[in-house]
């Protein structure tokens, strides 16, 4: 069995600025962060299981974020540049945590810009509010009017769509660096 060392910068969500410092917890075998069913940006429904035989890097942000969420996106697309063929297998997905603004037609045009691969997945606020809790993510908003702040991103999930080998990054603008997964 071919074994690679997917070696990974992620940024974690939560707009804003604070402390960093790098968390994670092998989620292999978790029972959180199974699946999700959503719409993609193209209005194609989705699950994890899409994504079978792939690295998927599941982030959870909205696009009028100032700075984490865009970062963090130009990073996932510079590790899958560096991976060369090999970030073929690795599959970034968005899921916006403002579907009351985040529109397909916006995410058609944010997330793909980063890198063409990349996938952004919408709901209800019904539906987004239970792929957060799936995925352990708390989403507070500011006030009324305002976009969210997200304000415990407790696990953004970096996993294998067999569920075989995981690994979660934890909390809020903390940044995770050097992020590795054995597939």
């Amino acid at each position: 069995m071919l074994r690679i060392l997917l070696v990974v910068v992620l940024l974690v969500s939560g707009c804003g600025g604070g402390a960093q410092k790098f968390n994670s917890v092998d989620i292999t075998g978790a029972n959180y962060a199974r699946d999700f069913a959503l719409t993609d940006h193209t209005g194609a429904r989705r699950t994890l299981a899409d994504y079978r035989g792939k690295v998927v890097a599941v982030f959870f942000g909205f696009t009028q974020c100032p700075d984490v969420c865009p970062t963090t996106l130009s990073d996932l697309a510079q590790v899958r540049k560096r991976l060369g063929s090999d970030g073929e297998r690795l599959q970034v997905i968005f899921i916006t945590v403002d579907p009351e603004r985040d529109s397909q037609t916006i995410l058609q045009r944010y997330v793909p810009s980063f890198d063409p691969s990349f996938v952004a997945l919408y709901g209800s606020a019904e539906q987004t509010a239970a792929t957060a809790k799936e995925f352990k993510v708390s989403i507070r908003r500011s006030g009324a009017g305002l976009p969210p702040r997200i304000r415990s991103i407790t696990r953004p999930a970096l996993t294998s769509s067999t569920a075989k080998a995981g690994c979660a990054c934890s909390s809020g603008t903390e940044r995770a660096s050097n992020l590795s997964l054995p597939i």
